[in-house]
């Protein structure tokens, strides 16, 4: 977090004057800091297009150029990186790659790997195409860009020359980042670019499982499992993004790409693609209202959106606070959050895969920044018990305290989020 700056970005003005003197004092980077301060500049909306690659027509799309986020739909681009690094001889496909402790802590889809460690280019290939793992990603962010930030921008650099004029990228995995925006058209740009550009590396995407380390590591994209003649590529889930979805399918001789974004659920997400690409392999339309259903919208408010009308409440998934610390539980689209309200200023660390771990992570990180005496919480994330993802956190700072934390933790390579008072905070997984 902090690496990458945003000075590629034409919609964000960098503010001077006390404001800038004062984070220039405290030490800590301000086009970091922009990414906890600014407004997020998407939001959990619906999109879906679907071409017929062999002539290039779009037979679907909703809201297609509406910006959102695009989770672990990112890992596209990584891959996209990887396989032209190896088409160019930059790397070999077994080739040993060092591990960061930057790369280790991110959680919390990863293959567990440790700082010191190495992994061939192969496995880093696998994991991000199964199990979407983020330190896979980051591994070969580092290897390739000399750093996650240097790798976000030739990201930004592809994504340009590729066409995708509304996708700006800051990280290799698709973590929660409110600056890292694309669009439905974007990914579908992107993944026809995979197949266009790198059609022996492309076969990868249809991968269902792996052996990593005596671990079968299972794929997440359980839809090419049943519909006929899927063959990738990508799924993605953050609580800011909804469900996504990248696909592609060949029938008769076409081959189609498809691309939703917003889902309610990986069931919904699911259907909806399936039946989009249904419809389009026998030429029939689809009506836009069961795209906005799959994101959890009704009919009414549907009608209302896609006539281009006002409804009575912004569609959002982020639920206000209704609890002071400690934590509360709830269920929300299948998926277990933990929702409360900030009193003051906080930090969150790196996601954890086991409560205790995440303990240790809070408590280590308080020596780590002289604040003994600080409430840290836990808090739990995932649709099952088995599978919680605890994020670590300290409370009780000043805006001061919190700024000057996670500028020691970032020294010390560890992850941290700045998180201004009085904000609902909800965590949640990628996928």
């Amino acid at each position: 977090m902090g690496e990458t700056a945003l000075t590629n970005r034409s919609d964000v003005t960098v503010p001077t004057g006390p404001w800038q003197r004062i984070f220039a004092g405290l030490g800590i980077p301000l086009m970091s800091l922009l990414l906890v301060m600014l407004p997020h500049p998407a939001r959990a909306g619906y999109a879906s297009i679907v071409m017929d690659y062999s002539t290039g027509k779009i037979v679907n799309e909703v809201n297609a150029d509406a910006q959102n986020h695009p989770a672990s739909l990112t890992k596209m681009m990584t891959l996209y990186l990887t396989f032209e690094a190896l088409y160019r001889g930059k790397i070999s496909l077994y080739q040993q790659m060092p591990v960061s402790q930057w790369a280790s802590n991110k959680s919390p889809t990863r293959l567990g790997l440790r700082p010191g460690q190495t992994i061939t280019v192969h496995d880093c290939i696998l994991g991000m195409v199964t199990k979407s793992a983020n330190d896979a990603a980051t591994v070969m962010a580092e290897a390739l860009g000399g750093s996650e930030a240097g790798f976000a921008n030739m990201m930004n650099e592809k994504a340009r020359e590729l066409g995708m004029t509304r996708t700006f990228f800051r990280n290799a995995s698709g973590l929660p980042d409110s600056a890292q925006i694309t669009t439905a058209r974007d990914l579908l740009r992107l993944s026809t670019a995979l197949y266009r550009n790198y059609p022996v590396q492309f076969r990868y995407f249809a991968t269902r499982e792996f052996v990593f380390r005596g671990q079968v590591i299972h794929g997440h994209n359980h839809l090419m499992e049943r519909y006929a003649g899927m063959d990738g590529i990508k799924t993605g889930f953050t609580d800011a993004s909804g469900f996504n979805l990248a696909s592609t399918a060949a029938r008769d001789g076409r081959r189609l790409f498809g691309v939703v974004m917003g889902g309610s659920t990986h069931q919904a997400r699911d259907r909806l693609m399936e039946t989009l690409l249904d419809n389009a392999f026998a030429n029939r339309p689809t009506d836009p209202i069961l795209v906005a259903r799959a994101a959890g919208v009704s009919n009414a408010a549907a009608r209302r959106q896609l006539a281009g009308l006002p409804t009575a409440a912004p569609i959002s998934r982020v639920r206000t606070a209704r609890t002071e610390l400690p934590r509360h539980h709830g269920h929300h689209d299948g998926v277990q959050f933990a929702t409360y309200r900030q009193p003051s200023w906080s930090i969150r660390l790196a996601s954890c895969g086991k409560r205790a771990e995440a303990e240790r992570e809070s408590r280590a990180a308080i020596r780590l920044i002289h604040l003994s005496g600080k409430p840290n919480t836990i808090v739990a994330s995932g649709r099952h018990r088995a599978h919680h993802v605890y994020h670590p956190q300290v409370a009780g700072l000043s805006k001061h305290q919190a700024l000057a934390a996670c500028q020691t933790l970032h020294r010390k390579g560890r992850d941290c989020v700045v998180i201004p008072p009085k904000g609902a905070i909800r965590v949640a997984s990628t996928d």
